[in-house]
C-alpha cells in the first residue's frame, strides 16, 4: 500500500505546499490528488514569488494587466486568485464529499499588514468577496494584530488559516480567537459552521537552534513543539467550552503542520511526515518532501494525544540553554520578515516584467 493512501487511512490529510501555474496546466496537481491522496493545497507569497520569478506563464496576463494602469499588487491578487480558483475547482469534489473538511487552497493577506488588524480585516474579506470561492481559506498570521483580525474575519464568516504559529502559547492564541468569532456568531444567530485550520511551523525549530544545541538533539525541537501542540488540541477539543460550540454546529479548527520539508541533508527527507502522523490533523508538504514520502514514506504510528515524551524532551532542550517561549516569538517575527521580504520582491518582480515587456510584442 502506498504510503500517501496509508496516511489517510491512519486519519491525516495531505495537503500539498505549492502552486504555480504549469502544475496546473499540465494535469500535475490532478495527477497528485488521484496518485498521491492530495486533498488540499496551501501557498505563501514565496511561492508566488518563485512561481512568477521561474517561469514566463504569467507574463502576458503581467502586461496586460499593468497596461490596464493597475497597480503591481492588484495584479499579483488577480494572478494568485486566477491560479487557487483553478486548483480549489479541481478540489471541489473532495471538498463536498468530506463535507468541507478538505479541498481547500489558501491565500495569504499582504505580510506587509501583519501588525494592521484593522487593515488585515478589511483584506480578508475583501480577498474572499474577490474570489467568490466557497473552499478559500484567506491566510493571517497569528500575530497579537492577527489575532484581532482572525476573530472579526470568523466572525464575519471569512474561513481563516492561521499561518506562522510555532508555540502551544501562540496556537492557544489563535484557538481562542476562532473560538471567540464562533460564539459571536452563535450569539446573534448566525451559523456557527466557518472552518479554520491553524498551521503550526515545525522545521523552522530546528534549523534555529542547530548550531546551540549537542548532534544528539539535532532535527528533535520541531516535532517535540508539535507534540506539546497536539496534547493542547486534544485537551481543548474535549473541554465544556469546545464542545458547546461543536453542538451548536461548529467544526473543530484543524491543526495543519507547515514547513515540513526537511532542512538538514544528513536527516531523512521525510523526516517530519513520518513522525507527524495525528488523526484529525492536516500535513501540508512541499512538492520535493511529497514526492519522497510518497517513494519511501514510513508512517508507521500516531502521535500520542498526551504529549508522550515530549515535555521531558523539552526539559532537556531547556537545560543545553535553550528558551524555546523567546525563540517562539522569534521565529514569529522572522516569518513576518521573510514573507514581507518575499512579498516586496514578488511586487518588484512583476513591475520590473511590465517594464520589460513593454518592449516586446505579446
Amino acid at each position: 500500500m502506498k504510503p500517501t493512501i496509508q496516511l489517510h487511512q491512519l486519519g491525516q490529510s495531505l495537503w500539498l505546499d505549492n502552486i504555480t501555474r504549469d502544475l496546473l496546466s499540465s494535469g500535475t496537481l490532478a495527477k497528485y490528488l488521484a496518485e498521491f491522496s492530495i486533498t488540499g493545497l496551501t501557498s505563501n507569497p514565496t511561492i508566488f514569488e518563485q512561481a512568477i520569478r521561474n517561469t514566463n506563464a504569467y507574463d502576458a496576463d503581467i502586461h496586460q494587466k499593468l497596461e490596464e494602469g493597475k497597480s503591481a499588487e492588484a495584479v499579483f491578487f488577480e494572478l494568485a486568485i486566477s491560479d487557487l480558483t483553478q486548483a480549489a475547482a479541481l478540489l471541489l469534489p473532495i471538498f463536498k464529499v468530506t463535507d468541507s473538511l478538505d479541498g481547500w487552497v489558501s491565500l495569504e493577506v499582504s505580510p506587509l499588514l501583519a501588525n494592521d488588524a484593522k487593515g488585515t480585516i478589511a483584506e480578508a474579506k475583501r480577498l474572499y468577496r474577490a474570489a467568490n470561492c466557497p473552499n478559500l481559506f484567506i491566510k493571517i498570521p497569528g500575530t497579537p494584530a492577527g489575532l484581532k483580525a482572525i476573530e472579526e474575519s470568523i466572525f464575519a464568516g471569512v474561513p481563516v488559516n492561521v499561518t506562522l504559529l510555532f508555540s502551544s502559547q501562540q496556537y492557544l492564541a489563535a484557538a481562542e480567537a476562532y473560538l471567540c468569532g464562533i460564539e459571536r456568531r452563535i450569539a446573534v444567530g448566525l451559523d456557527a459552521k466557518v472552518f479554520s485550520v491553524a498551521s503550526i511551523f515545525v522545521s523552522r525549530w530546528d534549523t534555529a537552534v542547530k548550531q546551540e544545541i549537542s548532534p544528539e538533539y539535532h532535527n528533535r525541537l520541531g516535532i517535540v513543539m508539535a507534540m506539546l501542540i497536539y496534547k493542547n488540541y486534544q485537551t481543548l477539543m474535549v473541554s465544556a467550552r469546545w464542545q458547546k460550540i461543536l453542538q451548536s454546529g461548529a467544526c473543530p479548527q484543524r491543526i495543519l503542520w507547515a514547513s515540513t520539508g526537511t532542512k538538514d541533508p544528513l536527516a531523512s527527507d521525510t523526516l517530519y511526515v513520518d513522525a507527524l502522523i495525528a488523526p484529525g490533523s492536516i500535513d501540508t508538504v512541499p512538492e520535493k518532501t511529497l514526492l519522497a514520502f510518497a517513494d519511501h514514506g514510513k508512517p508507521d504510528g500516531v502521535l500520542p494525544t498526551d504529549g508522550g515524551f515530549a515535555p521531558a524532551v523539552l526539559e532537556e532542550f531547556r537545560r543545553e540553554g535553550v528558551d524555546d517561549e523567546a525563540l517562539a516569538e522569534r521565529l514569529q517575527t522572522e516569518g513576518v520578515a521573510s514573507f514581507a521580504k518575499s512579498w516586496e520582491a514578488l511586487i518588484l518582480l512583476i513591475a520590473e516584467k511590465g517594464r520589460q515587456l513593454a518592449h516586446v510584442d505579446m
